[in-house]
């Protein structure tokens, strides 16, 4: 199964080039979480390599900031954008 993930993230990587560096963590965001952790946030905004997201409760904050060094590198790879930094808020 780990194969078919890194198919898919390499499939999208190239599939995403025309798209603005926020719309590439979008789509990028769901493969690099998978479906459970992704509806539970999403990219809320992109600025000079800080990702802001967005996530839905305050429990899920925690979790996502344990995973954010993961997280980092993988959506950088999958997006292939420069991230210097995952910025987690609770939705309101």
């Amino acid at each position: 199964m780990e194969g078919m993930r890194d198919v898919i993230k390499t499939s999208l990587r190239r599939g995403l080039s025309g798209l603005s560096a926020r719309d590439k963590l979008g789509m990028a965001w769901v493969v690099v979480c998978g479906p459970r952790l992704a509806e539970r946030g999403e990219v809320a905004g992109y600025d000079d390599g800080v990702v802001r997201i967005e996530v839905r409760e305050r429990a899920w904050l925690e979790e996502m900031r344990s995973m954010s060094a993961h997280l980092e590198i993988e959506l950088a790879r999958v997006a292939g954008v420069k991230i210097s930094k995952l910025h987690f808020i609770v939705k309101r």
